[in-house]
């Protein structure tokens, strides 16, 4: 063990979480202003990054707490830049090009940027993810997503 600690507010893990509930409660917020039926995936899938966040921001303040050292953001910080590059580039997308082309952009991104590089694998994660988000909230349920500006009339 080192000499010299990370001062627990600093490390990267709590950083990183922190990030991720403000950037998450900012989306959420837009959600409400939206009807009831069609803000329940965003709603959904934010409220669980934010709480996926608190879990991680606790578990490393207990780490903090217990003395261990602060994993090294400089282990891997283009995964770090590149996940919020790609949060931040999902929501413009969007907003710009609709949600399903996004969506099926941004899947085998963020699986690539996270080291799964097999073809077929990302293919497959794509048309299952969107496939289902398709049949469920599309097809079963009637449900518009939006379409992006540029494709607007």
């Amino acid at each position: 063990m080192s000499d010299h600690h990370t001062p627990r507010l600093l490390r990267p893990e709590t950083l990183t979480a922190l990030g991720i509930i403000v950037a998450a409660a900012a989306f959420l917020a837009p959600t409400t202003t939206l009807r009831p039926i069609s803000a329940l995936l965003p709603a959904v899938m934010l409220g669980g990054l934010i709480v996926l966040s608190v879990l991680l921001l606790i578990a490393d303040q207990r780490k903090a707490s217990a003395g261990e050292d602060a994993v090294s953001m400089t282990r891997s910080p283009k995964r770090v830049i590149g996940a919020f590059g790609l949060i931040l580039g999902y929501a413009l997308a969007t907003d710009l090009l609709g949600f399903y082309p996004s969506t099926a952009a941004s899947i085998p991104l963020v699986a690539w940027l996270f080291g799964y590089r097999n073809p077929l694998g990302l293919a497959v994660a794509t048309v299952i993810v969107v496939g289902t988000i398709w049949l469920i909230f599309d097809f079963g349920m009637s449900q518009d997503f939006p379409t992006g500006l540029l494709w607007k009339e």
